[in-house]
């Protein structure tokens, strides 16, 4: 088969029966095609495909032209930090719930995925966050967000004393359980169910969602995504323990009078969608809103 893509990196959702059949059957059908398949080695030690080559995420994005993602929007966002260090593009297959990142059905993936080897495909570039954390003029820690950054304590129902500056102004001082800054990618995640909008994924915007306020006037904002964020803690919080959390899945240690610096990652992350795909018709499909009346 001709293709721009010549070897396929398959990542799953390990220790999850649906995602590894799907996987295998993945595996036969380019295989089948004569392309170079490498597999996560994490999930393909659970396949037993004695003929595969196993790899670590980051050789994978050195070696793979394609990336397919098996699972839910969990397992996208996890790869997605990973790959878009590389120029890999990636693709999936809903083994999840909602599935806003993972387009392809799992049983009728064969046509569609088909099509997108063949060169017939949408593709979008979707921009990561960084977080990074400075303590007394020293950065401490960082990590990157596909999704959002989320600063919270680290027990349930905490106060957190703050104030946000953007690109150097001062913008206002807080006092809610946390904050939320979101790209346009995760608008539809942890920030729709704190009140955050919905930001299209062509927008180069980032919005700043307060958690649980103490006041009645403090609301979400959109700001330009190349703006400089920058989050102090407040010396005197009570809360010794306080997270930011990137995309769920990685936690970073913050402490009173921590400063917090969110920004564009140089990365962007390549995903291909098939032909016709509809980012509307997503959101009716995974957000159950009306058909049209007439």
């Amino acid at each position: 088969m001709e293709t721009d893509f010549n070897t396929i990196a398959l990542i799953g959702k390990p220790d999850h029966e649906g995602a590894n059949q799907t996987l295998v059957a993945l595996y036969h059908y380019l295989a089948g095609m004569g392309l170079k398949v490498v597999i996560e080695r994490r999930v393909g030690e659970q396949l037993r495909l004695d003929q595969a080559e196993l790899l670590e995420m980051v050789e994978l994005g050195e070696r793979a032209d394609l990336a397919i993602v098996v699972g839910g929007d969990g397992n996208m966002l996890g790869a997605a930090r990973v790959l878009a260090r590389f120029d890999v593009a990636v693709v999936g297959v809903n083994r999840g719930n909602l599935g806003f990142l993972t387009d392809l059905s799992p049983d009728s993936f064969e046509q569609p995925l088909g099509r997108l080897l063949a060169g017939d495909y949408q593709a979008e570039h979707r921009f990561l966050l960084e977080a990074q954390v400075h303590r007394h003029g020293q950065l401490k820690a960082s990590n990157t967000a596909m999704n959002e950054a989320v600063l919270h304590p680290g027990k349930i129902a905490h106060m957190i004393e703050f104030e946000v500056y953007i690109n150097g102004h001062f913008m206002y001082s807080q006092r809610a359980d946390g904050m939320i800054v979101a790209t346009p990618t995760g608008s539809t995640a942890y920030s729709l169910s704190a009140g955050g909008p919905i930001l299209t994924p062509n927008l180069n915007a980032i919005t700043l969602v307060p958690m649980f306020p103490h006041t009645l006037s403090c609301r979400p904002i959109v700001i330009d995504a190349d703006s400089q964020v920058k989050v102090v803690l407040s010396p005197n919080n009570k809360t010794e323990q306080m997270l930011i959390s990137c995309d769920g899945h990685v936690s970073l240690s913050v402490q009173p009078g921590d400063e917090i610096h969110i920004s564009k990652s140089p990365y962007k992350l390549k995903l291909l969608h098939p032909r016709g795909h509809n980012y509307f018709e997503v959101l009716r499909s995974k957000l159950g809103w009306g058909s049209k009346l007439f």
